[in-house]
């Protein structure tokens, strides 16, 4: 229901948020170890849209410079958990037989496990850091990946016109290159979109539980943490604030990628659990 009421929004929202990430820190640099104990707390204002924080930094700037982090481990992680999914799942649809059964099973195997668990196993085995992070993040979600490209490979190789190709003397990198690939690229493009709003949670969820970036800088998830220690005292725009960026952005992301999912046959809607 929410990613229906943000879908017409959801293009101009995006390119905000992102602009903002990108153009924000170039303008306004933020010291991320300064304090101001003379404006601790201060409500929204003008001076302030988002208010400050128990140390007196100002809520809203923090924010949007934790947003640039979020979207930055979102894609880089969407795209490392692509790639890994992309392997096994060309391995798999490719080679058939033994080498599909084995992947597919360490496949069900890792689904079987939370992935908020395993991604907190893996950077509690690391220094937390924002490459412990991003590792966690693509090594918990290319399960989807991979199983849609196994699944659109091991159909396109009972068609018509692959076997034609084969007939005509083809080799299996043409066959790959010219017959495959095309017809499997958006699906993995769009499984990639779809998958950089549960990279972002990911990441806010490690942080808040202080596996992510040092409690110092800005990150939506260390502002929520610090943010909900403020609500004891009233000040709710600390949490309020980088809540409100997070939710936003991840459904404007959201809403866009179900603009192109709607284009695509049930069959791939269902493998991507929509």
């Amino acid at each position: 229901m929410a990613d229906v009421l943000i879908r017409r929004p959801a293009a101009p929202l995006l390119l905000l948020a992102i602009g903002a990430a990108l153009l924000v820190p170039l303008f306004f640099p933020l010291d991320q170890s300064a304090v101001a104990l003379g404006r601790v707390a201060l409500p929204p204002s003008f001076t302030h849209p988002g208010g400050t924080d128990d140390l007196g930094r100002d809520v809203l700037h923090r924010s949007i410079y934790g947003l640039r982090v979020s979207l930055l481990v979102g894609v880089v992680a969407a795209l490392a958990a692509t790639v890994i999914g992309g392997l096994v799942g060309g391995l798999a649809g490719m080679l058939g037989g033994w080498v599909d059964r084995v992947l597919m099973r360490i496949v069900d195997t890792i689904a079987a496990l939370p992935h908020l668990l395993l991604g907190i196993f893996i950077v509690a085995m690391l220094r937390p850091s924002l490459g412990a992070v991003v590792l966690s993040i693509g090594l918990t979600h290319w399960l989807s990946t991979a199983r849609i490209v196994r699944s659109e490979l091991l159909s396109l190789r009972t068609r018509t016109f692959i076997d034609a190709a084969v007939a005509g003397g083809a080799s299996r990198t043409r066959v790959l290159t010219r017959h495959l690939l095309p017809h499997v690229v958006p699906k993995i493009a769009l499984a990639t979109t779809l998958m950089i709003p549960h990279a972002v949670w990911h990441e806010t969820s490690l942080s808040f539980l202080g596996l992510g970036l040092p409690p110092h800088m800005a990150s939506l998830g260390n502002m929520i943490n610090d943010g909900q220690r403020s609500l004891l005292t009233g000040s709710w725009w600390a949490s309020l604030v980088p809540g409100l960026v997070i939710v936003v952005v991840t459904l404007a992301i959201a809403a866009l990628a179900a603009r192109w999912r709607d284009r695509l046959d049930p069959r791939v809607r269902a493998e991507l659990n929509l």
